[in-house]
């Protein structure tokens, strides 16, 4: 059995300013995209340059806070939402939903495409194989807060978390950063390295995200506001990951079946 760290949330007091590890794992997350999309912009044929990639990277950021926030406010606290609207806003509490961060960097996508002409599953293919970096540091920062852990168990790699009482429990964060972090980069940056079908890179990225996160919700304790929400087994997460599993899969037959007809 082994015992969270208990890692203090406040990585260093400026004065009156706490500045906490998960905002620094959202720095990180943001950095680290525009590292590995600066790379890819200096290979030959990209549709970005450095300039570019900074542009997008504001709207991006954009979308992934902004939707995060409204996700988790109408996919897991809707009916508080409905009560006081004004729970929206209320940031310090927390609460930021992955499936409406993703909706959020859809409608930038959209947007940047508008703004520059380029094609929309142009921009999603290029950008697909740097978002798993984001995703890994933002499951790092679950772990430092000890939150979003997962159900209890009696393996031997349990994990006693001091907000979760006292029996061990999966550390479910280190999985989804193994899987949607580390997994996930490394199938999808090795796949685009070679010349592949519009919409295979995107949907690849979507139904191996809606697999991983899919398979970890069965370990990972349920919200306690919603629990189980179908059949004492299903979670909103498998519900907001099943339809990105059959999308991602329809982005890559379609792919495929465009470039055979066309070749």
């Amino acid at each position: 059995m082994l015992q969270h760290p208990q890692i203090d949330p406040v990585a260093l007091s400026i004065g009156p300013v706490d500045v906490h590890w998960y905002g620094l794992m959202y720095l990180l997350a943001f950095g680290l995209f525009w590292l590995a999309l600066t790379h890819r912009s200096r290979q030959t044929g990209s549709i970005w340059t450095a300039e570019m990639v900074s542009d997008f990277l504001f709207y991006g950021a954009l979308g992934v806070v902004l939707g995060g926030r409204i996700g988790y406010v109408l996919f897991y606290v809707f009916s508080d939402f409905v009560a006081n609207p004004l729970i929206l806003f209320k940031v310090w509490e927390g609460g930021m939903s992955f499936h409406g961060g993703m909706l959020g960097v859809v409608v930038a996508i959209f947007w940047y495409a508008r703004k520059t002409g380029l094609g929309v599953f142009a921009i999603a293919d290029s950008i697909a194989p740097a978002v798993p970096l984001g995703l890994g540091a933002g499951r790092m920062g679950n772990f430092i807060n000890g939150e979003l852990w997962g159900r209890v168990t009696d393996a031997h790699w349990g994990m006693v978390f001091a907000n979760a009482g006292p029996d061990p429990r999966h550390p479910s964060q280190l999985y989804q950063f193994a899987l949607e972090g580390v997994a996930l980069f490394l199938v999808l940056w090795f796949y685009s390295a070679r010349p592949r079908p519009a919409m295979a890179v995107t949907g690849l990225f979507l139904m191996l995200y809606g697999a991983f996160r899919f398979i970890v919700e069965f370990v990972r304790q349920p919200d306690s506001h919603l629990g189980f929400v179908a059949f004492d087994w299903v979670t909103m997460g498998q519900i907001l990951s099943l339809p990105m599993i059959i999308i991602g899969a329809t982005f890559i037959a379609l792919g495929y079946r465009r470039a055979a007809v066309s070749a």
